[in-house]
């Protein structure tokens, strides 16, 4: 046996261990509802996201339209810093409203797992927004 044999025998070997793989995780996940939830909740986040994205990204329908690589690269980057710039303030929001007393009574550990940074529906994509440089954004215990 060549040593091309016994790479090609473990490749092959390898393949079937990943097919196994597959079909336990398939029988499990057609057998257990909880999975089943579990899955379709973090699809319907990235999801959502993903129409965030299309929303933060307009331009040319919320494609990245060039195949020019430093182009491509700036733009991902550019997203992903909007991104975190909108998770971080909608975390410092939820936090802010966490804080108030009255929450602590309603919201229970399952409605407090439910919470999360990913919303944008207070973005306005489209029409004039008004900046103030003179004044900052007042959130939490921070300067005003």
């Amino acid at each position: 046996m060549t040593s091309t044999d016994a790479i090609f025998g473990t490749y092959k070997a390898m393949l079937e261990i990943g097919r196994a793989q597959r079909t336990r995780f398939v029988a499990r996940y057609l057998r257990d509802r909880d999975l089943q939830r579990e899955i379709e909740e973090g699809l319907n986040v990235v999801e959502a996201w993903n129409r965030a994205n299309a929303v933060i990204y307009y331009g040319k329908g919320g494609e990245i339209s060039t195949n020019n690589r430093e182009e491509v690269e700036m733009a991902a980057l550019c997203l992903r810093i909007l991104q975190a710039s909108i998770v971080y303030l909608n975390t410092l929001m939820l936090q802010d409203v966490l804080a108030e007393p009255r929450w602590s009574e309603v919201l229970d550990p399952a409605d407090r797992r439910g919470l999360t940074p990913l919303f944008w529906s207070h973005i306005r994509p489209y029409g004039e927004v008004r900046l103030d440089l003179a004044s900052r954004l007042v959130i939490g215990d921070g300067p005003s």
